[in-house]
C-alpha cells in the first residue's frame, strides 16, 4: 500500500465532485481551481483534497510520501480520444513533398499517405509493431497523456488489420492507463479494391467485423467519410453492421468537405465526430440535438496548412468540444497535448480553460471513462500531473514548448 500526499498546491484544477461529465457551451469556461490546497492519493486512488487550511495533517507516518508543491499547479492528466498510434514507420518523405507543393490529396492520390503506411505495416511484424508503440507510448505518458485511443487503418485487409488491432489489445494488457480500441478498417480504399470499392465495403462488413467481433478486438468502429475515400452511404452500412455487435461509431468527417456525414454519423448514435476543418449550419443543427462531441484536431491543421476547425463556432452553438492529437506519422506527427493546448488557444480562439475542459472532462467523455477520467474526484484512478512553479495556470499553453511537468503520479 502506497500514499501520496501532495500538500502546499498553489493551485488544485479541475477538482471537484459535482463536475458534470459533458461541458459545453459557457460550462466550458468554467475551471475549478482550489487554491492552497492539498491531494491525497493511495495505491493511485484519490482519497481526499480540499483546502490546505482543512487539512487534518498525518497520524500515521507508515508508507507515506509527502510532496511539498509549493508554487506547482496539480491536474488530471490529458485523455487522447483519436490517435493513430500503431504504425510501422514514419513518412518525413511526405513532408518535404508538401513543402515542395504537393497537396496531402494529391500525395494520397499517387499512393502516399494512408496507402504508403498500409504498404509499410503489411510487411511488419506483430512484434516489431508492439515494440515501436510501447517507445512511442512511452513519451506520449511521460508527455502528461493519462488514456489513449488507438485507432487501427493502417492494414486495409483482413489479415493486417486483425495484426494491427491485436497489437492494440497487447497495449492495453502492457499498460496500466486506459487504451480504447477503434477500428478503422474504412481509412481508405486498398490498391486492390482501387476499381472495385463496393468489393472492399463488403470485406469490411462480411469478414473484418465478424472476425473483429469474435476476438472482442475493438471497443469503436470509425469511418474516414470523405471525398475519395468513403461515401456517406459507405460508412452508414459499415456503422450499422459494427453497431450490430456493439461497436460504437466514432467517424472522420469533414476534413476537407462536407458531405452531409456529421448528420448521418449523429443519426446513428456517433459518439464523437472528428476532424470538422469544414463545417456546415446542417452540421451545427444535427450536433445541437444530440450528445454527440465535436472533436477537433488542430495539430493535424497546423501540419498540413489547411483550415482550423471552427470551435468558437461551436461553443456558441452550445455544442460540445473535445480536443485530441491525431497522432499520426503522415498528417500529424505529435502526441504532446501541451502543444495541442497551446495551439487551442492560439488558433482556435478558445481560452486556456476551454481548452483545457476539452482536453480532460470532454476527452474522458469521447472515449467513454468518465466514471473514471478528467477529473480530481473521490474515487478516481487517473494519473496526476504536478507542474514546475509556474506564475499562472494560464502561463502552461502560453509557453509553448517548455515542458513544465514536475512529476506524475
Amino acid at each position: 500500500m502506497s500514499k501520496i500526499i501532495i500538500k502546499n498546491i498553489k493551485g488544485l484544477v479541475q477538482a471537484g465532485e459535482n463536475i458534470p461529465f459533458l461541458l459545453k457551451g459557457v460550462q466550458m469556461a468554467s475551471l475549478p481551481i482550489i487554491e492552497h490546497a492539498y491531494l491525497a492519493l493511495e495505491n493511485n486512488v484519490v482519497i481526499d483534497y480540499g483546502k490546505m487550511d482543512d487539512w487534518q495533517g498525518i497520524t500515521d507516518w507508515r508508507g507515506v510520501e509527502v510532496v511539498d508543491a509549493e508554487g506547482a499547479y496539480v491536474f488530471p492528466a490529458f485523455c487522447d480520444s483519436h490517435t493513430h498510434a500503431v504504425f510501422s514507420s514514419f513518412r518525413e518523405g511526405e513532408f518535404v513533398d508538401r513543402i515542395q507543393g504537393l497537396t496531402y490529396e494529391e500525395i494520397a492520390l499517387k499512393g502516399g499517405g494512408i496507402l504508403n503506411s498500409a504498404q509499410k505495416l503489411s510487411t511488419a511484424t506483430a512484434n516489431e509493431l508492439f515494440d515501436s508503440a510501447v517507445q512511442r507510448i512511452d513519451k506520449l505518458i511521460a508527455g502528461g497523456t493519462g488514456a489513449l485511443e488507438i485507432k487501427s487503418g493502417y492494414g486495409l485487409s483482413v489479415d493486417s488489420e486483425l495484426k494491427m488491432l491485436r497489437v492494440i489489445k497487447r497495449l492495453k494488457q502492457h499498460y496500466q492507463i486506459p487504451i480504447k480500441a477503434t477500428f478503422l478498417g474504412a481509412h481508405a480504399f486498398p490498391k486492390e479494391y482501387k476499381n472495385n470499392p463496393e468489393g472492399y465495403v463488403d470485406t469490411i462488413i462480411n469478414e473484418m467485423i465478424p472476425l473483429i467481433s469474435s476476438e472482442g478486438l475493438a471497443d469503436f468502429i470509425d469511418v474516414f467519410c470523405e471525398r475519395n475515400y468513403f461515401s456517406v452511404e459507405q460508412m452508414q452500412r459499415i456503422l450499422l453492421a459494427g453497431k450490430k455487435v456493439g461497436l460504437v461509431p466514432k467517424v472522420h468527417v469533414n476534413q476537407f468537405s462536407i458531405l452531409g456525414g456529421v448528420k448521418a454519423a449523429v443519426d446513428l448514435g456517433a459518439l464523437s465526430v472528428d476532424h470538422l476543418e469544414e463545417l456546415g449550419e446542417e452540421d451545427i443543427l444535427s450536433l445541437q440535438s444530440s450528445n454527440c462531441i465535436a472533436t477537433l484536431l488542430p495539430a493535424c491543421s497546423f501540419f498540413l496548412g489547411i483550415s482550423f476547425g471552427d470551435a468558437r463556432r461551436l461553443i456558441q452553438a452550445e455544442i460540445p468540444i473535445c480536443l485530441a492529437s491525431d497522432y499520426n506519422p503522415g498528417s500529424a506527427p505529435n502526441y504532446n497535448l501541451f502543444f495541442i493546448w497551446s495551439l487551442a488557444c492560439i488558433k482556435l480562439k478558445m481560452t486556456p480553460e476551454e481548452a483545457f475542459n476539452a482536453l480532460t472532462v470532454n476527452a474522458a467523455y469521447a472515449m467513454g471513462i468518465s466514471e473514471t477520467h478528467g477529473k480530481i474526484k473521490i474515487g478516481y484512478t487517473g494519473k496526476i500531473i504536478l507542474t514546475n512553479p509556474i506564475p499562472s495556470f494560464a502561463y502552461l499553453p502560453y509557453s509553448f514548448g517548455e515542458n513544465n511537468i514536475s512529476r506524475i503520479f
